[in-house]
């Protein structure tokens, strides 16, 4: 991975990390007076708040293997590659979460046609990405 994109991927995921924290926030912030009177559903809430954590770390994580990609002729080529790989794997895990987050928040408070929509929205994109990211998954160093 050239050093340009790995410190580009660096700056993506971070920013990832950062929109992950303000849903969580908004979350918290609209939702939990909500869940704390029994007006929303607690399961669901109770787990996006999980997937929006898992997210958020999945993307810090993935910045940091973007950074140890990044370091140039600091570390051995194969060690490159194998880091650019283990945070492309971290990045799809919290994108994949962060798409998920939508239709749990949707059941959370109880809009179940939509929320049903938007999880087979979901479904279709885990179907494309578990078929083309081994695609473009970076190659053995």
């Amino acid at each position: 991975m050239a050093d340009e994109l790995a410190a580009a991927n660096v700056n993506r995921s971070y920013q990832l990390a950062a929109s992950s924290i303000a849903i969580f926030t908004f979350l918290l912030f609209f939702l939990y007076p909500r869940f704390s009177s029994g007006e929303v559903n607690p399961w669901p809430f109770q787990i996006t708040l999980i997937v929006m954590g898992v997210a958020t770390f999945s993307f810090a994580f993935s910045s940091f293997y973007y950074y140890g990609a990044s370091l140039g002729g600091r570390i051995k080529d194969g060690e490159r590659a194998e880091y650019s790989r283990r945070a492309d794997r971290l990045w799809l895990l919290g994108c994949v979460l962060l798409f998920l987050a939508p239709s749990l928040i949707l059941f959370t408070v109880k809009l179940l046609v939509v929320a049903s929509a938007w999880f087979a929205l979901w479904l279709v994109y885990l179907f494309f990405v578990s078929r083309y990211f081994p695609l473009i998954l970076t190659e053995k160093g």
